[in-house]
């Protein structure tokens, strides 16, 4: 699938600014709506798309990245059927369901805590997640369930957003 971006830790640390900072550092928000919308066939300019988020009022204008209900009313603005769920034992269902999802959790470790967005969709193959890791270099397996893979990696706080191509008209 080219076009898609893997790893924001890839992009140069001048290359999209997101607000005072670099996407590698706070981009994942606008990253996961990128490569969603290129799981669906879309293409967008990238630095529209920042200045969209910006435009938008991300937390702290890009500082501490976006909004976990940023993509949602992103998409929902640009006319495309958006759900937005919270109970993890009904993402599976929902996202096998879905033309595209964002999935955003926070994540601990010994002393880090820390959120991240991801945009992932159901294959043959399973849940495939793209920008998921810092070392991603190409789409993440997650397996036949988000709730097992969320569970697995001890990621909480999680929000699925499913999303629906738009309706074609005529």
């Amino acid at each position: 699938m080219e076009g898609l971006i893997y790893n924001q830790h890839d992009i140069p640390k001048e290359q999209y600014r997101y607000g005072l900072r670099s996407s590698a550092a706070t981009g994942c928000g606008w990253i996961a709506t990128y490569n969603a919308l290129q799981l669906m066939g879309y293409k967008t300019d990238i630095q529209e798309l920042i200045r969209y988020y910006e435009w938008q009022l991300p937390l702290i204008h890009g500082n501490a990245g976006t909004s976990f209900w940023g993509p949602a009313l992103c998409f929902q603005n640009w006319g495309f059927p958006v759900k937005i769920l919270v109970d993890r034992k009904k993402f599976d269902e929902a996202a096998s369901n879905a033309d595209s999802c964002i999935l955003f959790y926070r994540w601990r470790s010994k002393v880090k805590l820390g959120a991240h967005f991801v945009a992932l969709h159901h294959t043959e193959r399973g849940f495939l997640g793209y920008n998921t890791y810092s070392n991603s270099t190409g789409p993440d397996h997650y397996g036949e369930s988000l709730d097992g893979f969320l569970k697995t990696r001890k990621y909480f706080g999680c929000v699925l957003i499913t999303i629906q191509n738009k309706k074609k008209e005529g």
